[in-house]
């Protein structure tokens, strides 16, 4: 499987065009819409959740709700656009016209992809280069990875995520009893956090932040439930699911960091407290007794549940900006504000979800025949019966 995402941040559309799904999902707009809303949640979200109400049309690969197994394009509207028609205009306009456009960009701002992405490709005007940078693209991966969580729940795997550190406020009371409780406490809090408490405290400190002119960021983590043993590869490097995960983890704006399990605690700790022990019952088959490793070795699924999770900078758009240089004049400002959030890391918790489905049902498709969603869940059945009898 694989997908396309295109479009900026303050164009027309953002689209996505993805290939690879087998025949037979039973998908709808409504589907990837609630998955959509979800990422425009969260305390802290700026002025621009409030303009844009990202909904999507799906305009090719769907039949009467069930996908064909040709190329599904999802597009989502930009309702802002009415307002960059001329700014973002896709037909030629004269010089004269382009001095009139007062939103040229000549600022970088540090912690964008402003500066770098004008010395790769020559662009004068930065709003070539943040239109598209803009984190408003993982709107499309959003949706992307709301079919592939469709796929998944049509073969028993189901993906959660919460916020476990904002500002560095960690969540304590982080248990839950199944993947539903998980995601209806998610779900239910302003900041997507299990522990009441330090969610209080997280809200507290973003609002705190944006009164500073400041901004914070965190930590989520994603669960997924329902994963079988063995999916993924130990025969080449880049067959690996863990790395694999973590390449899309880390492919999130902002995200810089990414761990497995207990992750970097890892190096604090003797191999004994590491490392999952095996056990095995007839009603389960292999299993283990902890799951330090966050259901993944050697490159592999283990069975157990899979924990990943993915560190976010502080947004670096500041409303007390931090300096720059123009490039047109070399002298040094305030670098230029765009509208933006205090704190995005509940919202990114959704598209942390999003990218980490997607990638295990690529792995899923990638294993098993897949044509059909009918023979891929038949086919999961009896490979989970040969693993209990293993």
């Amino acid at each position: 499987m694989r997908y396309l995402t295109a479009g900026e941040s303050h164009g027309p559309q953002l689209t996505t065009i993805i290939e690879g799904m087998p025949a037979g999902i039973p998908i709808s707009a409504e589907d990837i819409n609630i998955q959509l809303a979800r990422r425009q949640k969260g305390h802290g979200r700026g002025r621009r959740m409030q303009i844009e109400k990202d909904t999507v049309q799906i305009t090719a690969g769907v039949r009467h709700g069930q996908t064909l197994a040709s190329p599904i394009a999802l597009n989502v509207v930009n309702d802002d656009w009415k307002h960059w028609t001329k700014i973002m205009g896709i037909e030629p306009i004269s010089q004269e016209e382009a001095d009139q456009i007062s939103r040229k960009i000549t600022r970088p701002r540090p912690g964008h992809a402003d500066l770098n992405g004008g010395l790769k490709y020559g662009h004068r005007d930065l709003r070539n280069i943040l239109e598209r940078s803009s984190a408003r693209e993982t709107t499309v991966r959003v949706a992307a990875g709301a079919v592939a969580k469709k796929l998944l729940s049509e073969i028993g795997i189901e993906v959660g995520s919460h916020v476990v550190n904002i500002g560095g406020i960690e969540a304590k009371n982080t248990a839950y009893e199944n993947m539903k409780q998980l995601q209806e406490r998610s779900e239910s809090s302003p900041v997507r956090c299990l522990d009441d408490e330090a969610g209080l405290k997280m809200m507290k400190a973003i609002d705190d932040a944006k009164t500073n002119g400041d901004s914070i960021g965190g930590i989520v983590e994603v669960v997924v439930e329902g994963m079988p043993a063995g999916v993924g590869s130990y025969v080449h490097y880049d067959r690996k699911l863990d790395g694999k995960l973590a390449m899309a983890m880390l492919s999130i704006n902002a995200f810089k960091g990414v761990e497995f399990g207990i992750g970097f605690d890892a190096a604090n700790r003797p191999g004994s407290e590491v490392h999952d022990e095996i056990a095995w019952n007839e009603e389960q088959g292999y299993y283990r007794l902890t799951n330090r490793l966050g259901g993944l070795e050697g490159g592999m699924t283990t069975g157990m549940p899979i924990v990943v999770r993915g560190v976010m900078k502080p947004i670096p758009t500041l409303y007390k900006p931090l300096k720059s240089v123009d490039i047109d004049t070399k002298e040094v400002f305030a670098a230029s504000i765009e509208r933006s959030d205090s704190c995005a890391v509940p919202a990114a918790a959704v598209v942390a979800e999003a990218v980490i489905a997607w990638e295990l049902a690529n792995a899923i498709v990638e294993q098993f025949p897949s044509d059909t969603m009918n023979g891929l869940r038949s086919y999961l059945e009896q490979y989970r019966q040969q693993l209990k009898e293993f």
